[in-house]
């Protein structure tokens, strides 16, 4: 089994067109992980998800060490045979949760301690625990355990979580086991503040990682922000390690962070939208609760190789929506995920031809314009 790898394949500007070798398999970047937090990307089966086009996809470290557990996973064959889903998958240690869950957790230097969500009984998460916990998952990339802080906070709460998920990294790098095809990131955080993510960055650079995760953003701060923040921590990293923005985001967002530099992404957005009756298409994001879908026989985006998007009215998807049919779930989520792994396509197509700038125009361009007019216009 060859070693994991990051192949640089063309640059524009800030931005890479890359690929991510691993041992189960490639991942053409820029590239977006939908979330599947508890071995499930929500209203999709892995045959769904794959004709989308995602190549890899995100579980989540607290989610599954409380049910059904690790070990379960372990004894029947790992999360990807758990799951049914044969490409690579990334966990997230359950860092978010220790903001998320901020009333149900302590923290130290040790770890975290969480009353679960679910029943309330105890459960410790250390550096070392992390890791174990995602290599019983079998996880192709494997997080570091750090501390994300919500936005706004006091500099010196930041400060004190930007150390502590050092001195973790260091922990969960002990703790990794080295195999073939199989990664280990370190997590930046520091808030939106320059200097505290410089030292986060280049204390992880200094123990070596595989990749690096920008965390902490996307929780609270504008968009400027996001990306002034990454402007000032993307020259800190690797340029031969894959970059990965977590939990972000917005089309608008995904495009602004490729053009500073990052390779990956994840975002609960386009499947809770789908939850939600919102749909994400070239020309902006439609509500499909509206009246004024109720007698639409349009496409919901003509313009979309997706089934979800080409095949069923917006009449039909509106009534789907009134009727809280679970079809519609199902429909609007697959076409979002559609329409993300097509946006990431047009922004690789873009790098390697040398046109970014202005495929990153036409698509925020398309995002502000706005929705087909009504029928009766």
């Amino acid at each position: 089994m060859k070693p994991f790898r990051f192949e640089i394949l063309a640059r524009d500007g800030a931005a890479r067109r890359g690929r991510l070798l691993t041992a189960h398999g490639t991942v053409e970047t820029p590239a977006f992980m939908p979330v599947g937090t508890a071995a499930t990307v929500k209203a999709m089966t892995p045959e769904m998800l794959a004709a989308t086009g995602a190549q890899i996809v995100l579980a989540n470290t607290y989610h599954l060490m409380l049910r059904p557990g690790a070990e379960r996973i372990a004894e029947l064959g790992g999360l990807r045979r758990f799951m049914n889903w044969s490409g690579p998958v990334l966990t997230d240690s359950g860092g978010f949760q220790v903001m998320s869950l901020a009333s149900l957790r302590t923290i130290d230097e040790r770890g975290v301690v969480f009353a679960s969500h679910l029943d309330g009984s105890r459960h410790e998460l250390t550096p070392e625990r992390a890791v174990v916990l995602q290599r019983l998952f079998d996880a192709t990339i494997t997080m570091q355990l750090d501390w994300c802080v919500r936005l706004p906070a006091e500099r010196a709460e930041v400060e004190r979580a930007v150390e502590l998920s050092l001195r973790w990294a260091e922990r969960c790098k002990k703790a990794f086991e080295p195999r073939p095809g199989y990664a280990l990131f370190g997590i930046v955080q520091g808030g939106v503040d320059a200097e505290l993510r410089r030292r986060s960055a280049e204390g992880l650079v200094a123990l070596g990682f595989d990749g690096y995760a920008v965390g902490g953003l996307a929780v609270g701060e504008p968009q400027a922000e996001m990306f002034r923040t990454l402007e000032a921590t993307v020259p800190h990293l690797p340029a031969d390690r894959p970059r990965y923005l977590m939990g972000v985001g917005k089309p608008t967002d995904i495009v602004g962070a490729v053009l500073r530099g990052i390779d990956l992404f994840d975002c609960v957005l386009p499947t809770r939208s789908g939850r939600t009756a919102q749909a994400f298409t070239r020309r902006g994001p439609v509500n499909l609760r509206n009246a004024r879908h109720a007698r639409d026989p349009r496409p919901l985006d003509e313009t979309s190789d997706c089934p979800a998007a080409r095949d069923y009215s917006r009449a039909y998807l509106h009534h789907l929506v009134k009727c809280e049919e679970i079809l519609a779930s199902i429909l609007l989520t697959w076409n979002n995920l559609w329409f993300y792994q097509d946006l990431m396509r047009r922004l690789r197509t873009a790098i390697a031809a040398g046109r970014l700038a202005q495929e990153a125009a036409a698509i925020l361009e398309e995002q502000a314009r706005g929705d087909l007019e009504p029928l009766d216009a």
